[in-house]
């Protein structure tokens, strides 16, 4: 990590999932300092007597207040913007409080650093920013514009940069079924499923770091990097949950919630003919176009045969395959009391 040695990095929600594993990969390097800003001063609090560590410093603040995110931002190199509401039904029935956050809170972090001369932030995404349908969805694909956007603006030479990166599933995390299905099994409850049939990607929390990462080593302004995953099906996921905690529940179908789509799309179809194949990631450069384009301008032939990058068509993952996944993820170890 030696772009990072003696470096400021500033998580904006930093107490979450995200903000935690970022954290933790980041604690034993040569980074200077590691500022934590969350509206939540019990988990700040929490994390400060299990961490004990001088390189953490924390900020009580939330992204719509402009005067708490300057506050943490002064003497920052490096910002991962993670502060974000994400619950979906929640979004739904307050969807200005989605907008409020994950919109403009994220506008406020993007200036900021801009204003305080920040080397490189990266926002975090999700697939649901891909073909919204729901109001968290819709709220992440207008941040994901208003970063792009004002990556575009600054240009290539800019002190600045602003990328962003979107992701599918993350296991464990928060908004994540499988605490909910573990608890469950715990409890010899039956595994609530929404639709059997319903896909999603699957990736660690680890993996989804080291796209972090990529992003700050190789973003350029306006970047979107989208972490490539395999997928499940929710009875997949659910049948290995059971067999790892050797649990006879049963799974109980109880039909879509609010807002909820059964595959998602990481790369939509007008991204990926524009994508560049990194491996094991897509970078989607902007449009660096202007406003100035010739009216008469032709469109883009290769849109209509592409197909997007969804959970239907990525790799399935089978039963095993799903089990093997899920002993990577720290928190289903602890649950199966199995060493971290």
């Amino acid at each position: 990590m030696s772009i990072f040695k003696d470096k400021v990095l500033l998580i904006t929600g930093g107490t979450g999932s995200f903000g935690n594993m970022v954290l933790k990969r980041f604690l034993d390097s040569d980074i200077k300092e590691i500022r934590i800003f969350s509206r939540d001063e019990k988990k700040q609090d929490d994390m400060r007597h299990l961490l004990q560590n001088p390189k953490v410093k924390f900020y009580i603040g939330n992204v719509r207040d402009r005067s708490s995110v300057d506050n943490a931002m002064a003497g920052v190199d490096y910002v991962f913007s993670a502060a974000a509401l994400k619950q979906v039904p929640s979004c739904e029935f307050f969807p200005m409080q989605a907008v409020m956050t994950n919109v403009m809170g994220t506008n406020n972090v993007i200036e900021s650093a801009i204003l305080h001369k920040v080397k490189n932030v990266v926002v975090l995404s999700t697939d649901k920013a891909a073909y919204p349908i729901n109001a968290m969805g819709v709220s992440k694909a207008m941040m994901e514009k208003v970063a792009i956007a004002r990556g575009r603006s600054l240009g290539a030479n800019a002190e600045t940069t602003i990328c962003c990166t979107r992701y599918g599933n993350v296991m464990a995390s928060r908004g994540s079924v499988i605490p909910l299905w573990i608890e469950q099994i715990e409890r010899h409850l039956p595994l609530t499923i929404t639709d059997p049939n319903m896909t999603r990607f699957m990736m660690t929390l680890d993996d989804a770091v080291d796209l972090v990462i990529y992003a700050f080593e190789h973003g350029s302004n306006g970047d979107l990097f989208v972490q490539k995953a395999p997928a499940a099906t929710l009875v997949t996921l659910a049948s290995a949950l059971k067999e790892l905690f050797h649990s006879d529940s049963e799974i109980r179908i109880i039909g879509t919630r609010h807002g909820e789509k059964i595959y998602e799309t990481l790369v939509t179809r007008e991204e990926i003919v524009r994508a560049e194949d990194m491996g094991e990631y897509f970078r989607v450069p902007c449009d660096a176009r202007d406003l100035n384009y010739d009216r008469l301008e032709s469109g883009n032939e290769r849109i209509t045969p592409t197909d997007d990058y969804h959970s239907h068509n990525t790799r399935r993952l089978d039963i095993e395959e799903m089990k093997a996944l899920l002993l990577k993820v720290d928190y289903v170890r602890e649950k199966l009391g199995l060493s971290l």
